[in-house]
């Protein structure tokens, strides 16, 4: 990628930005018959990723937002830049065994696998407004399973982000209680 891709991107970004075409899509993956959306082609472009957490940013800076809770893994590359320049604390939600403090945790179902998810327990502000991250948002199954542990160590989940979302599985209707704000929405595979 050189300095002239590089000045031709930065041109084109702004209202009219296609986020679609850094998604790369991979058929039958992780299993036959499961379409997986891959944002790693969108933090391998520096313009693209520069355009989340743009956009991430300019959404929430005048929303009462008091910290930003980001789910392992790749939940975390969107939000330490969104709470650098926020000035907000960063929580790290993180999958069974990989936090060595006292914890709190939940189990859930994925739309092809179980999963567990752990958080330290001091880390959770008490009774403030806490934004939910993470890169893709499909069943919401992840996403409650941590609302219910910030919201079980005293924080208030109060909006919820995601660079993709796939509204064919109905995550809405899932979370519906809460602000959900995608950058880019699939409503079919």
């Amino acid at each position: 990628m050189g300095q002239e891709y590089f000045k031709a991107e930065v041109m084109i970004m702004g209202k009219d930005f296609d986020l679609n075409t850094y998604v790369r899509k991979i058929p039958d993956f992780p299993k036959k018959g499961v379409l997986f959306y891959d944002i790693t082609s969108i933090l391998i472009n520096p313009v693209a990723f520069q355009y989340c957490v743009d956009s991430m940013v300019e959404y929430y800076q005048n929303k009462k937002i008091d910290a930003v809770a980001a789910i392992e893994a790749r939940g975390f590359l969107f939000a330490a830049p969104f709470a650098v320049r926020l000035g907000v604390p960063l929580i790290l939600i993180r999958k069974k065994g990989k936090l060595p403090g006292k914890t709190l945790s939940k189990s859930y179902s994925l739309e092809y696998a179980q999963a567990e998810i752990e958080i330290h327990r001091e880390d959770i502000p008490q009774g403030k407004n806490i934004l939910l991250t993470d890169d893709l948002i499909a069943t919401g199954g992840t996403l409650r399973a941590a609302r219910a542990l910030l919201s079980e160590g005293g924080g208030v989940v109060s909006h919820i982000f995601g660079v993709v979302g796939l509204s064919f599985f109905n995550f809405k209707g899932a979370l519906e209680d809460i602000p959900i704000h995608t950058l880019i929405e699939y409503d079919s595979e």
